[in-house]
């Protein structure tokens, strides 16, 4: 999620007034009970504030981890010559090229096979090339 995304969703958090809270630690409680002052509300609404954010931001290093870690799998297995892509649903393939070859929308095609448009424009370019 970008910067600006989280920004958004965070502003949407807060206006249905999401709060954090685990069930050990008494500051929940008093938060969400509602017991105390002005002042106590608002240090309660700045650390979920601060709360959010880091859960956000340990969140995004966690998926950009993830991603790093893929990349440098894929990138040793074609070094090694272990990786060659996802291999092409045939089945699919067939069924996209009988209703292209029998001339049914693209629109159809995707409903009835569940791919998407680059699938199809992938099998017709390969119906063309033959």
């Amino acid at each position: 999620m970008t910067a600006a995304d989280w920004e958004k969703l965070k502003a949407e958090l807060i206006a249905r007034r999401v709060r954090v809270v685990a069930l050990d630690l008494p500051t929940s409680w008093t938060m969400v009970t509602g017991n105390g002052d002005e002042f106590t509300a608002r240090m309660f609404d700045a650390i979920n504030g601060m709360l959010l954010d880091m859960l956000a931001a340990v969140a995004r290093k966690d998926y950009d981890d993830r991603r790093r870690r893929q990349a440098q799998g894929q990138a040793k297995a074609k070094a090694e010559g272990r990786y060659k892509g996802r291999p092409a649903n045939t089945e699919r393939h067939a069924s996209i090229a009988r209703m292209l070859k029998a001339k049914v929308s693209w629109t159809d095609i995707q409903s009835a096979t569940g791919c998407g448009r680059g699938t199809i424009a992938k099998v017709a370019k390969q119906i063309a090339s033959k």
